[in-house]
């Protein structure tokens, strides 16, 4: 288990300082968010044979939820990836927080509906394949293109870990539990259709 861990916490790390180097090095949406797509990439590529490479308190949520990750493992699983990003936002200071861009009840629905479409996304490719470079490039594909379209609008979390980190080190900590919630509401729901859809395959 500490092994896992290790990895949770290695992913989301290099996620976070990746992604927010990429803000505080002032580069175009488009860089940023290719930047964390790549980064998730990387850790996916790397780690998904050690932990499965969740790096995201919502996707461990969801894999919980339709049973890809034991219970015992959960609540360890989340702190180590809080702690990554902590780790993460530390090493690059007061950057790369997210906040809403626009009228929080559009910020709210933005941030459920890409969470949701990351978790299916993921869903889709590990129900097709167990390939980790193809699982990594569609993954890292779907985070770097919902973060190029939706950035701009409230950063494109979809990963409590993500918002929790930056917004924490920035002393934008008002918002974190919004992200927590809307992303961890997004990723359950795609958890719940994945299981019905599941449950009518075998009917």
């Amino acid at each position: 288990m500490l092994k896992r861990l290790g990895a949770e916490f290695l992913g989301t790390a290099l996620m976070v300082s990746l992604g927010c180097l990429s803000v505080k090095l002032e580069l175009s949406n488009f860089l940023i968010s290719s930047t964390f797509g790549i980064a998730v990439f990387i850790a996916i590529l790397f780690l998904r044979g050690i932990s499965g490479a969740h790096i995201n308190p919502a996707v461990s949520i969801a894999f919980y939820r339709s049973k890809h990750l034991e219970k015992k493992a959960l609540l360890p699983y989340i702190s180590a990836q809080l702690l990554g990003a902590l780790f993460g936002a530390l090493i690059v200071g007061q950057y790369g927080f997210t906040s809403f861009n626009i009228d929080i009840e559009y910020g709210i629905i933005i941030e459920i509906l890409i969470t949701f479409l990351l978790m299916m996304g993921i869903y889709f490719i590990i129900s097709k394949t167990d390939n980790t470079p193809l699982v990594a490039l569609w993954v890292g594909l779907v985070v770097g293109l919902l973060a190029f379209f939706f950035g701009p609008y409230t950063g494109a979390s979809m990963n409590p870990a993500r918002t929790f980190g930056p917004n924490l080190i920035s002393g934008e900590i008002s918002s974190i539990p919004i992200y927590w919630i809307t992303t961890t509401i997004g990723a359950v729901l795609a958890s719940m259709l994945y299981n019905q859809l599941e449950k009518s395959k075998s009917n």
